[in-house]
């Protein structure tokens, strides 16, 4: 598994709870409302649920399945990732590509999901125009005895719902961290390197 920061690593049991699974009835909710709606609902699922306290891997696992996976473009985030290798890339690498990057995303939330405990978030004012089809929905996450951490994501709005494309934790930027790590793959290995090392 690559490298990956250890605050972002540290956050993204956040992440995973803020951007839980909505149904189609309410998909066009507003971006802020939804991430704070569905976050303060699976806090509780987690705080409650023994496996996933107990580090139970399959659980952990479904949870994120389930719950953070489906409000993600995957595809968007792997492009944004690769940036300019994006275009070089043929649609089988690009499809082998985006399904190691969901994969590499799942096994690191799975650690962090673990590790939950007692964080709680607040949520900022969102600023949007209110015909605006990408948005940053702003949370700051409040940890016992340490300074709070911001936590930004990038959303786009599809047909459906809001998709997230990216988080940006205390500055530092998701598929900004791994457009570095990727372009050095790619220097070095090309396309099939990179999907080697991801797999």
């Amino acid at each position: 598994m690559m490298c990956f920061p250890q605050l972002l690593a540290r956050s993204a049991t956040v992440l995973a709870l803020a951007l839980a699974a909505t149904s189609t009835a309410i998909a066009q909710e507003a971006p802020d409302a939804m991430v704070k709606r569905v976050s303060q609902e699976v806090l509780q699922i987690v705080r409650a649920d023994p496996k996933v306290q107990a580090g139970d891997k399959a659980r952990i696992r479904e949870v994120i399945e389930t719950k953070l996976l489906p409000n993600f473009d995957f595809e968007r985030m792997t492009a944004l990732a690769m940036g300019r290798n994006w275009r070089q890339a043929n649609p089988d690498q690009q499809k082998q590509l985006t399904d190691e990057f969901r994969t590499l995303l799942v096994r690191t939330y799975s650690g962090a999901l673990s590790q939950y405990r007692d964080q709680t978030m607040e949520y900022k004012p969102l600023r949007a125009e209110a015909n605006a089809t990408d948005v940053t929905v702003r949370t700051e996450v409040i940890r016992q005895g340490q300074a709070p951490v911001q936590i930004d994501y990038g959303m786009a709005k599809t047909a459906a719902s809001w998709k997230a494309y990216d988080v940006i934790v205390g500055g530092i930027s998701l598929v900004t961290n791994y457009r570095d790590e990727f372009n050095e793959q790619i220097k070095n290995g090309g396309i099939d390197g990179l999907i080697k090392t991801l797999m």
